[in-house]
Order: C-alpha cells, then sequence, then structure tokens
C-alpha cells in the first residue's frame, strides 16, 4: 500500500473512531443543493481568517439572495456587508466579492474559468484559493495547502517547508496525481480535529508511526 494512502486512510479511520467530522466548510458547500463554482470561490474568499462553520452558514444566505455572478455584481456594497460581516474583516471582503463577480459577469459570460491561470487573474485570488476551486468545484487534480495541510505534511515528515507555498509544490512532486483531491479535504479536518496546531491529540492517532513529530516529541 502506497504510504500517501496508509495516511489518508488511518486519518479518516482516527477520526470516525473518535468522532465522525463535520465536513469543511468547502465540501459542505459543494454538497449543498445550490452548491456552485461561483459559491466555493466566493466561499473559499470569505473563508480567509473565519471559522469554517461561519462560512459555509454566510455563503448559503448570501447566495440564496444573489445566486448568480450578475446578481452579486450589481449588489449594493452595504448589503452585502450585512450578508458577511461575521465573517471578519467584511468591508474588504465584500468589495472584493462583488469585484470579483462583476470580472466574471463581464469577462467570462458568468461563468467561474476553469485554469488556474484564469483563476488567478482575479483580484484577490491566490493559489490556495484557486486550487480549492479546482478540486471542490471541478474536481481537478491539485493540492490546495492552507495551514492545516501545511502543518501536517511537515510534522508527518512528507516535506520540509518553511510556507505553503513551497509545500504545494514539494506535494505535487511527491504525492501521486490520483490521490490530490483527497489531500485538502482529509487535512483539514484531521488539522481542526486531531492533529490541532496546539496539544495535538497524539495518543489517539493511527498513524504515528508514520510521523517525524511524534517521534521526536515522544
Amino acid at each position: 500500500m502506497e504510504k500517501i494512502k496508509r495516511i489518508l486512510d488511518g486519518m479518516m479511520s482516527t477520526m470516525n473512531s473518535v468522532k465522525p467530522p463535520r465536513m469543511t466548510a468547502l465540501r459542505e458547500l459543494r454538497e449543498a443543493e445550490n452548491g456552485s463554482p461561483l459559491s466555493i470561490l466566493i466561499g473559499t474568499i470569505l473563508s480567509a481568517r473565519t471559522r469554517d462553520e461561519s462560512t459555509a452558514s454566510v455563503v448559503k444566505i448570501l447566495f440564496s439572495k444573489y445566486k448568480t455572478a450578475s446578481s452579486l455584481a450589481g449588489a449594493k456594497l452595504s448589503d452585502v456587508e450585512k450578508i458577511i460581516k461575521r465573517t471578519g474583516f467584511y468591508h474588504v471582503k465584500a468589495k472584493r466579492i462583488i469585484e470579483v463577480a462583476s470580472i466574471i459577469n463581464s469577462k467570462y459570460s458568468d461563468k467561474v474559468p476553469k485554469t488556474m491561470e484564469e483563476l488567478l487573474s482575479l483580484p484577490g485570488v491566490g493559489r490556495k484559493t484557486a486550487n480549492c476551486v479546482l478540486v471542490y468545484a471541478f474536481d481537478e487534480p491539485a493540492i490546495p495547502v492552507d495551514t492545516h495541510v501545511h502543518r501536517i505534511s511537515n510534522r508527518l515528515g512528507l516535506v520540509q517547508t518553511k510556507i505553503p507555498e513551497e509545500t504545494e509544490i514539494e506535494l505535487m512532486k511527491k504525492i501521486p496525481k490520483k490521490y490530490w483531491i483527497r489531500i485538502n479535504d482529509t487535512f483539514v479536518m484531521y488539522g481542526q480535529n486531531i492533529c490541532k496546531p496546539i496539544s495535538p491529540m497524539c495518543s489517539v492517532c493511527q498513524i504515528k508511526k508514520e510521523c517525524n513529530y511524534y517521534k521526536t516529541t515522544n
């Protein structure tokens, strides 16, 4: 069995044995009845520096009122700010998502673009956000690296990197493409529930034999 498959399966087994984890915000948006590439893109932008549960519920409210890029592009800034307020930094985020919606409406005929290059051309969209859209909206193999993916990849010894951008590059080199889509969702849930930044739950972890962090701290 490939090492990465052992790790992914071990993470899921650990979480289910402790307490079945709630879906990540992006997985929840993908599974929602109104889940769409636009809602996933906007949800990823809104998720910066906020909790998953806030993101998912706010996006649902936002898209119950603004169902398309054109309608969001024409929204009043103050109305959007009220809806997204609890995601934090709502003044900046409201301006950003209206701007992004306007470009998608005018340049891409209301359709979220499907390539990394086009996604990165949108204001405020970096590699992590673009990769999230590729994975969660279009089922395209990519590895979105957030703080959880970065931390756990280094703890396990899969990489030895300083920043998420380096982690993405190294993981793409080392992990077979068939596993890329699973990485973000599984690692994020594991980081939120088991392998936390402070006091990780090593005692219940079923992959600790694979983990450099555990070997050096126990």
